[in-house]
């Protein structure tokens, strides 16, 4: 995935002190990405970007929308996300095992936030997105309830059954 210039913060020219920027995230962000959860959307973030001395604290603030599949009916779901994220950058040769805490080179000049970007759209949206009552696509939810009837046909003619190796256990009281 190449990598766009637009995410970049060169904070080496910058005062200590607080900066803010803000960042828009289009479709054409979440298209290049292979496996996304996220099909489309259109999110804005607003970034306090406070530097010291020894470390750049960044306070993320993201607003808008995103389409995602509905994960009963599998269409497109307009979901809007918004939230707040903390990251702490500190300069060194060590890694860290923190997920808020990000180990710099101490030659580094700039940073690029674009993967925490899309990785703080993801955890905002909620782990179970589907459609509100009535709207999602009836022949999906017809088809899927069909081979679920099936299904549950075929299980009840083999509960009558006991495996002989979980009847056994069931002696061992």
């Amino acid at each position: 995935m190449k990598k766009d210039k637009k995410f970049l913060i060169p904070f080496s020219g910058l005062k200590i002190g607080t900066h803010h920027f803000t960042f828009k995230v289009d479709d054409t962000f979440f298209e290049k990405r292979d496996y996304s959860i996220l099909k489309q959307g259109d999110v804005c973030f607003e970034v306090a970007f406070e530097k010291k001395e020894s470390m750049l604290i960044l306070n993320f603030s993201l607003n808008g929308n995103v389409v995602l599949s509905c994960n009963r009916c599998n269409d497109d779901l307009y979901k809007k996300v918004q939230g707040e994220y903390k990251l702490i950058y500190s300069f060194g040769d060590e890694e860290s095992s923190s997920d808020t805490i990000i180990v710099l080179h101490p030659d580094s000049y700039q940073i690029d936030i674009e993967q925490q970007l899309y990785e703080f759209i993801t955890i905002s949206i909620p782990s179970r997105a589907i459609h509100k009552e009535n709207e999602c696509n009836q022949e999906m939810l017809e088809t899927l309830n069909k081979y679920l009837l099936l299904k549950d046909t075929n299980n009840n003619k083999d509960s009558d059954e006991i495996d002989p190796r979980w009847a056994a256990l069931k002696g061992l009281n």
